[in-house]
C-alpha cells in the first residue's frame, strides 16, 4: 500500500499538465469561484484516478473536499468516454447534498434510495439513454434483488468510476460498521483493474485504513498498489470542551439556560430517541425553535428539518446519530452532546459537522451517568450470536422456498431488529441471499467467526475506555489537549495542542451557578452564570422540573396477535388458531410506567433498582422511598375512566419480593383490595432474553393461572377495574397474557402498571 501523508511531496502528475488545467476549470464551476485552488492531495487523487486508473483511499478531515475529488474525477472520466460513476453513499441526507453539489458543477447526478421510489423508473431510463454522469445508491440497494439482477450488472459493465463514501463502514473496526458495506469487496473485484476506485472517509485509524486498503486491493497481475492519501485530522475552527454535571436535572438546566449563548444554529446529540424527543420539548419555545431528528423521523420530514437547520430557521436539532455522516452545513455554529458516544472516533465524526466554513465553532460534551449502560446495550445488540445464525440457516435449508423476514421470525427465536442485522451479515458472507419473496440459503459453507467478533468486542471496549479518558482530561496539563487526543485516536501523530480547548486554555463556556465540581473545570474556577434571553436560571429550572417531574408514561396495549403462532402450536382454549385482532373483551387497557429506561431523569434510579448482578441475574431489591412516592404520584395522576378497586401482581421468579411488596404497598396506600398474585404453572422457569413476539407469546402461553380464591374475589367485584402490577414491561406480552387470564376469569378492565419500560 503506497501512502502519502499530509506533508508536501512530489505531485503524481506535472503541475502544468492539461489535466490539471481542465480539473481547475471544473473546480471553479463546482465552487462558483474562479480563484479557488486545490488543497494538498486533491489533484493528486484526481490524477491517480483519471490518468492512472488507480485505487485510491483518501482519509481527510470533514470539510477538506472529498466530494469535490469524486465529482471532478467522475466528470473528467465521462469526458474521456467512460461510463457513469457509481457512488455508494450511506445516508439519504448525504445523497441529497451530493446530488445538489454535483449539479452545480454541471454533473448530471441522480440518487436511488428509499426516499424516492417513484423516481426509480425515470432514473433507470436516464441510465439506459446514457444521460447520467453519476448515480448515487445506498449499500442496501446492493441487496435488493431487482436492483442486483437488473441494474447492477449493467452498471458494472459500464462503470467509469466507483466511489465508496464513508469507507470506514466497510471495516469491522470502523466506528459505524455496516454489514451491507462489506458487499463492496465483491463489487470491487467484479470491476476489474481498468476501473478506478475511490474510497473516502474522515474517521479511520491505521487499523481501519489497512483493512479498507486490503479490501480495495487490485488482484490483477502487475496492478498498482492502493494509493492512500492521508492528511492531518485536527480542526482549527473547533473549540472543544467537556463539562461533567452531577445529574440529568443539572445538565438540562444548564442547556436550557445557556443554549441561546451558543453561536448560530447547531445540533444537540443524544444517545436515545426518547432523550432527543424530551430535549426538544424542553428547549423549543417561541422565538427559539428546537426540533427532533431521529431514526423515527420519516424521510420527508428529515429533508424539511435539514433544510430548516441549513437556513437557520431553527436554533438546534435535538438528534440521535441518525443525523450524522454527510450532513453539510458549512456554518454550523455548535455541536453539543447530551451523553457521550461510545467511541472518540464516533465523537470526532459528529463534532466534525461544525465549523467547516467558519473561524470558530463551539463543541461541548455533557456526559451522563447512564452513558456506559447505553453503550453496553448497543454493543451487545449489534453482535450476531452463533445459535441464532445456526437456527436461521437451518430454517432456510428446511423450507426449500424463500422465507420473508416475518415468516422467519415465526420460526426462530430472534428479535426482529437482530434478525434483520443477522440476515445482512449472513448475506454479506455468502450464506444467504435475498430473492423475490424473501431469503434463501445458498448452501455455501459458512463458519461462525467467533474470534473475529471477540476481537471486535475487545476493540469496542477499548474505545469506550478511551472515551472516558477524554472526559477526564484536566485543564493545565501541557501534554494533553482535547483535539490532539481525538486526532491521536485516529492515529494522526502530527497533532499538537490546539490552544483553544478547555484543557489548553481553560473553560470557555459558562460554569454552573452552584460552582459544582466538573471533570474539566475545578469548582474554584466557577463564576455566576448570566441570565439568558430565554428567561434566566429560574425559568430554566421550572421548565426542567416540568419535564423530569412528569407523572408516568403511557404504555399502549397489544391489540393483535403476532404472525406464526400456529407454527408454534399456540391455539386458543377451544383449539382455534390465534390470529388477527385480540378480542376487546380479552385485552388489557392502556397502562403506565414510572419511566422508560431510555428516558432522562427517573431512568437512572430505576436502572439502579432494577439492576442485574455479575452473572446477569436480576437483583430482588427493596423499593426506595423516592420511587415509592413516585408510584403514588403516577396513580394520583392516572386519568382512568373508573378507579381500580383491587390489585393483582404478576408472579415473578426473579424479583418476587419487589413485585409483591410493590403490589401490596399500592393496595394499602390506595385503599384497594389486595387480591394477591396470579398462579404460576408448575415448573415455570424464569423467562430469559428479549424474544420476538411469536416466541414470547408461545413461552407465556399457559404460564399464568387464576386460582379459585382469586376467581371468587373477581366475581364479587362486579366488573370493577383491576390494577395488574409487575416490575418491568418489555415486549408488553406478559401484561397482555396475564391480563387476558384475568379478563377470561370475569374481571373488569385490567390496568397494567410497572416501574419501568425496558424497550
Amino acid at each position: 500500500m503506497e501512502s502519502i501523508g499530509s506533508a508536501p511531496g512530489p505531485p503524481l502528475a506535472p503541475a502544468d499538465s492539461a489535466l490539471r488545467t481542465e480539473a481547475q476549470e471544473a473546480l471553479a464551476a463546482l465552487t462558483g469561484r474562479a480563484d479557488v485552488g486545490f488543497r494538498d492531495g486533491q489533484f493528486e487523487a484526481i490524477s491517480a484516478l483519471v490518468e492512472e486508473r488507480r485505487r485510491v483511499l483518501v482519509v481527510q478531515r470533514t470539510g477538506w473536499g472529498k466530494s469535490a475529488v469524486y465529482f471532478l474525477a467522475a466528470l473528467l472520466q465521462r469526458r474521456r468516454g467512460a461510463g457513469p460513476a457509481l457512488i455508494i453513499s450511506p445516508l439519504i441526507a448525504l445523497m441529497r447534498d451530493q446530488v445538489a453539489a454535483a449539479r452545480r458543477a454541471g454533473v448530471r447526478a441522480e440518487a436511488m434510495s428509499s426516499a424516492n421510489p417513484t423516481q426509480w423508473e425515470d432514473i433507470e431510463q436516464a441510465l439506459e439513454a446514457d444521460e447520467l454522469d453519476v448515480l448515487l445508491v445506498s449499500p442496501e440497494r446492493l441487496v435488493n434483488p431487482r436492483f442486483r439482477a437488473e441494474q447492477l450488472p449493467r452498471l458494472v459493465q459500464r462503470c467509469g468510476l466507483l466511489v465508496i463514501d464513508e469507507a470506514h463502514c466497510i471495516s469491522d473496526w470502523g466506528h459505524d460498521f455496516r454489514p451491507d458495506y462489506r458487499r463492496l469487496r465483491d463489487l470491487v473485484a467484479e470491476l476489474g483493474d481498468q476501473v478506478p476506485v475511490l474510497a473516502t472517509t474522515a474517521t479511520a485509524n491505521s487499523r481501519v485504513v489497512a483493512d479498507v486498503a486490503e479490501q480495495l486491493g487490485s488482484r490483477g497481475e502487475g496492478a498498482s498498489a492502493v494509493l492512500t492519501l492521508r492528511g492531518a485530522l485536527t480542526r482549527d475552527s473547533l473549540r472543544l470542551g467537556c463539562l461533567t454535571l452531577p445529574d440529568d436535572r443539572s445538565r438540562l438546566e444548564y442547556l436550557a439556560q445557556h443554549l441561546d449563548e451558543l453561536p448560530g444554529s447547531g445540533i444537540i446529540y443524544t444517545l436515545t430517541v426518547s432523550a432527543a424527543e424530551d430535549l426538544a420539548d424542553l428547549l423549543d419555545r417561541p422565538g427559539r425553535r428546537v426540533r427532533t431528528y431521529t431514526g423515527r423521523t420519516d424521510s420527508e420530514e428529515r429533508a424539511e428539518l435539514e433544510q430548516a437547520l441549513k437556513d437557520n430557521e431553527v436554533k438546534a436539532l435535538a438528534a440521535t446519530s441518525a443525523l450524522g455522516m454527510g450532513f453539510d452545513k458549512p456554518d454550523l455554529g455548535f455541536v453539543v452532546h447530551l451523553g457521550a458516544p461510545s467511541s472518540p472516533v464516533a465523537y470526532y465524526q459528529q463534532v466534525g459537522r461544525a465549523g467547516r466554513a467558519t473561524d470558530t465553532a463551539e463543541v461541548l460534551l455533557l456526559p451522563g451517568r447512564e452513558d456506559r449502560a447505553i453503550w453496553e446495550y448497543f454493543a451487545t445488540a449489534s453482535m450476531p450470536a452463533q445459535a441464532d445464525a445456526d437456527a436461521v440457516l437451518a430454517e432456510l435449508a428446511r423450507s426449500g422456498a424463500p422465507l420473508s423476514t416475518p415468516a422467519l421470525e415465526a420460526r426462530v427465536d430472534v428479535k426482529r431488529s437482530s434478525l434483520e442485522l443477522l440476515l445482512k451479515v449472513l448475506a454479506v458472507e455468502g450464506a444467504v441471499e435475498a430473492v423475490r419473496g424473501g431469503w434463501v440459503a445458498t448452501g455455501a459453507s459458512w463458519t461462525y467467526d467467533a474470534e473475529r467478533y471477540e476481537n471486535v468486542a475487545r476493540a469496542r471496549r477499548a474505545e469506550q475506555q478511551a472515551m472516558l479518558e477524554y472526559e477526564r482530561l484536566q485543564p493545565g496539563d501541557p501534554q494533553q489537549c482535547r483535539m490532539m487526543f481525538l486526532a491521536r485516536q485516529l492515529d494522526d501523530d502530527t497533532a499538537a495542542p490546539c490552544g483553544r480547548c478547555d484543557v489548553c486554555a481553560g473553560p470557555w463556556y459558562p460554569l454552573p451557578e452552584s460552582g459544582s465540581q466538573t471533570a474539566s473545570a475545578p469548582a474554584s474556577a466557577s463564576a455566576p452564570a448570566s441570565a439568558s434571553p430565554s428567561g434566566g436560571p429560574g425559568s430554566s429550572r421550572e421548565a426542567v422540573s416540568r419535564l423530569l417531574d412528569r407523572v408516568g408514561v403511557p404504555v399502549d396495549p397489544r391489540k393483535q396477535w403476532p404472525q406464526g403462532l400456529d407454527r408454534l402450536e399456540v391455539t386458543s382454549e377451544a383449539g382455534e388458531p390465534l390470529r388477527g385482532n385480540i378480542p376487546p373483551g380479552e385485552r388489557v387497557e392502556e397502562g403506565r410506567v414510572l419511566a422508560r429506561m431510555s428516558d432522562l431523569g427517573w431512568a437512572v434510579p430505576l436502572r439502579h433498582l432494577l439492576a442485574v448482578d455479575e452473572d446477569g441475574r436480576r437483583v430482588d431489591a427493596e423499593l426506595t422511598p423516592a420511587i415509592a412516592q413516585r408510584v403514588v404520584e403516577v396513580l394520583k395522576d392516572w386519568d382512568w375512566a373508573q378507579r381500580p378497586a383491587a390489585v393483582v401482581s404478576v408472579p415473578s421468579t426473579t424479583r418476587p419480593t419487589l413485585v409483591r411488596r410493590l403490589a401490596s404497598g399500592i393496595a394499602r396506600t390506595g385503599r384497594m383490595q389486595d387480591l394477591g398474585e396470579l398462579g404460576l404453572a408448575p415448573g415455570a422457569a424464569p423467562l430469559h432474553g428479549a424474544r420476538n413476539s411469536a416466541f414470547r407469546v408461545a413461552a407465556l402461553w399457559g404460564r399464568f393461572t387464576v386460582p379459585p380464591q382469586l376467581t371468587e374475589a373477581i366475581a364479587a367485584m362486579d366488573g370493577a377495574p383491576i390494577l395488574l402490577v409487575d416490575d418491568e414491561i418489555d415486549t408488553r406480552w406478559t401484561m397482555t397474557i396475564a391480563g387476558r387470564a384475568l379478563r377470561r376469569a370475569g374481571s373488569g378492565p385490567v390496568l397494567p402498571l410497572a416501574l419501568a419500560q425496558v424497550s
